[in-house]
């Protein structure tokens, strides 16, 4: 017979009451409205998700690398693990209560991930972070942006207007990211219209569905390309008088 769940904290927040539920040792779920948000047992496409996301910085010499959303700290685990010593992440989460969790009772399933000394984390709207990497010099641009938001793109998302997947939002971290990063995102479904949203703005997409039986979610991993310089043309001289 399962244990039953002890609420270790729970705060109000806009979209209802945010909290943090244990049962076992490493058994643990986030919760906002009653709806369940991150449970620390089922967490294969997070992992994925920062896997994917960073693959390409394995031998970078200095990566920088934005995570939106902290969570329980799987994905950032998985972030992590794949660069460098001389990585700089940032994290951009929206409430402070979330990274007291990860540097307290939290910090044991992800080895402290949140205190790693290569990681700042900022309380900020990770749409505005992005909006503002966006308009800074080239040299405080991502070699890597991950999105790890309990709400990924759907159909119904607004294509041109929401402030995470529509069209502007995907051209502001296309001009965030530095040629030949990296945008990836976690989504609880395959949405076509975002994946068309991500070519039309300039990325190279493709998807995984991380795992082999039950649920399986959706890892979009779009690249920017490298900038090639276009050849110039020499035309040829008239031959009107």
């Amino acid at each position: 017979m399962a244990k039953p769940w002890k609420t270790i904290e729970s705060i109000d927040t806009d979209e209802g009451v945010l909290e943090l539920r244990q049962r076992d040792e490493r058994d643990f779920l986030i919760t906002v409205g009653g709806l369940v948000l991150m449970n620390s047992m089922a967490n294969r496409s997070e992992v994925v998700l920062g896997q994917l996301g960073c693959k390409h910085l394995q031998n970078h010499p200095a990566p920088r690398v934005l995570v939106g959303g902290l969570g329980m700290g799987c994905t950032l685990r998985a972030v992590l693990d794949s660069l460098p010593a001389t990585a700089e992440v940032v994290v951009a989460e929206l409430n402070p209560v979330v990274l007291e969790w990860c540097r307290g009772p939290l910090a044991d399933l992800t080895a402290g991930a949140a205190s790693d000394p290569r990681v700042t984390v900022e309380i900020v709207d990770v749409a505005e972070r992005v909006r503002r990497a966006a308009k800074a010099p080239a040299a405080e641009h991502f070699d890597a942006i991950v999105f790890d938001l309990y709400k990924g793109p759907h159909f119904r998302t607004d294509a041109r207007k929401d402030p995470l997947y529509g069209s502007r939002a995907i051209e502001n971290a296309h001009a965030a990211l530095k040629p030949g990063g990296v945008f990836s995102i976690w989504g609880e479904n395959y949405d076509e219209g975002f994946d068309k949203r991500l070519c039309a703005a300039g990325f190279s997409v493709k998807h995984e569905r991380p795992g082999r039986g039950g649920l399986r979610h959706v890892v979009f991993v779009a690249a920017r390309q490298e900038s090639v310089a276009k050849p110039s043309v020499r035309r040829k001289p008239s031959s009107r008088r």
